[in-house]
């Protein structure tokens, strides 16, 4: 089976998010793909196979180091510019996967759009700990069913806060997202996301997150379209487009290895 590292939302190496693909021949067991998945070490490996006739979608599954996840923006990007790199396939793509149809596009320029669900925050107290754990003092604190989003005062309040991981490990979420106003050009937001609880201490950029960042900033700032930048060490840029409740994320890739897996 082939299997490639791609890093996703940048068009250069080594920057954005690393993500494994694995292009499956045939149904593997679960247990299989987790224990890849830790082999890769990277914050996901989605595992796609093709669906039973060429009418039917892809199924697309995303597994962490540690556990599998509903939703990863990084890793599909990642597979589809995989699909639309080596195979002879439509510039529109569907996946099946557990947030329902998935699909992607993509345009003359390269540029790569994925149809995500909108994942809208509402206002809620800082759970005990959370506040501490990240040492920031927020301005606004929301929730949806995944994560929290805790907006500070300054892109550089974002850029320079230092978790205690251990202490954030104990909110109960799938991760938090810290963001700001952007102050740098070329962004009108920044953010970083931080996931110990499901094995990712802190990722570079994260697709899924920004489904939550889009209509949030979206609703204060004005605009439909906007530049988020997660201001990660690696750092990518994602474009982000409120269409409804759907929000679309769009972002380039680039694949820095590809090869067989001999297992």
């Amino acid at each position: 089976m082939h299997i490639y590292t791609v890093d996703s939302f940048t068009d250069q190496f080594f920057k954005g998010n690393p993500a494994g693909v694995c292009l499956l021949d045939n149904a593997v067991p679960d247990a299989w793909m987790q224990s890849l998945a830790a082999e890769m070490r990277h914050s996901e490996t989605s595992f796609l196979l093709s669906g039973a006739t060429d009418d039917e979608p892809y199924s697309l599954r995303w597994f962490t180091p540690a556990v599998e996840v509903e939703l990863c923006g990084h890793a599909t990007l990642a597979t589809a510019h995989v699909l639309y790199s080596t195979r002879s396939v439509p510039e529109t793509l569907r996946f099946a996967t557990k947030s329902g149809i998935l699909s992607t596009n993509r345009d003359e320029t390269g540029l790569i759009s994925m149809d995500f669900p909108a994942k809208v925050l509402e206002e809620v107290s800082p759970p005990e700990g959370l506040v501490d754990a990240l040492g920031v003092e927020p301005r606004w604190v929301g929730k949806n069913e995944w994560d929290y989003l805790v907006e500070v005062e300054s892109e550089e309040t974002v850029r320079t806060v230092s978790p205690d991981f251990r202490a954030l490990e104990a909110v109960d979420a799938r991760g938090i997202i810290v963001t700001a106003q952007a102050s740098q050009p070329g962004a009108d937001y920044v953010s970083r996301f931080f996931a110990p609880r499901v094995g990712i201490p802190e990722d570079p950029v994260t697709g899924s997150a920004h489904c939550a960042l889009a209509p949030y900033w979206s609703d204060r700032l004005g605009p439909e379209t906007l530049v988020g930048a997660q201001i990660s060490q690696r750092g990518g840029l994602v474009r982000t487009t409120i269409r409804g409740d759907r929000v679309e994320l769009a972002g380039r890739a680039v694949t820095v290895l590809s090869g067989k897996l001999h297992i």
